[in-house]
């Protein structure tokens, strides 16, 4: 089973970079790719890391699910971004699994993809939902093909439900066994 995490120059390491580690350590098989001008992307703390492809080259027959990780990079691009909220909108339409951290489920209330469903997301970002049902108090929550989680200490619980979700609660268990959560 193969995800596509999407890489922005500022976005949080941990949630971008610890979210495709987990994920792959759980047996997944993870791709990055990027909007970006380079395959080389400079997260928020100054970590170069590379995409496998850009954004605009990949299937998404080729993916069962999508990761978009936050950072300062949302509150930059959000509100004329048009790639990510159309790429996130056509994996929810395929009835694929859409999952977003941090700042990250701004795109996803923006796409419509959260009115009338219950989420969480960093603190403010629940204005780019405003027909959601924030839940500020939960790490991460799963509700229908979408997972939502808080923040950078949320990315066990976050990668957690996406397991979860993807191969099941055993499997979600087993990961969290091989870190000593």
């Amino acid at each position: 089973m193969k995800g596509l995490i999407l890489f922005s120059n500022q976005m949080e390491d941990v949630e971008s970079v610890a979210t495709r580690a987990l994920l792959k350590r759980a047996g997944l098989e993870m791709e990055a790719a990027t909007y970006n001008d380079s395959l080389v992307v400079k997260t928020a703390f100054g970590l170069e890391v590379k995409a496998d492809h850009y954004a605009k080259n990949v299937s998404l027959d080729d993916y069962r699910f999508i990761v978009v990780p936050g950072g300062p990079y949302v509150a930059k691009t959000v509100d004329k971004d048009k790639d990510i909220k159309k790429l996130v909108k056509r994996f929810h339409e395929q009835g694929k699994l859409v999952a977003a951290i941090c700042a990250g489920p701004r795109f996803l209330g923006q796409a419509g993809l959260l009115d009338d469903k219950p989420f969480t997301a960093f603190t403010g970002s629940e204005k780019d939902a405003p027909k959601g049902e924030y839940r500020p108090n939960l790490k991460a929550m799963t509700h229908e093909n979408i997972v939502t989680a808080r923040g950078a200490g949320a990315v066990y619980e976050f990668v957690y439900e996406i397991v979860k979700y993807l191969r099941g609660e055993k499997a979600a268990q087993e990961l969290m066994k091989t870190i000593l959560h």
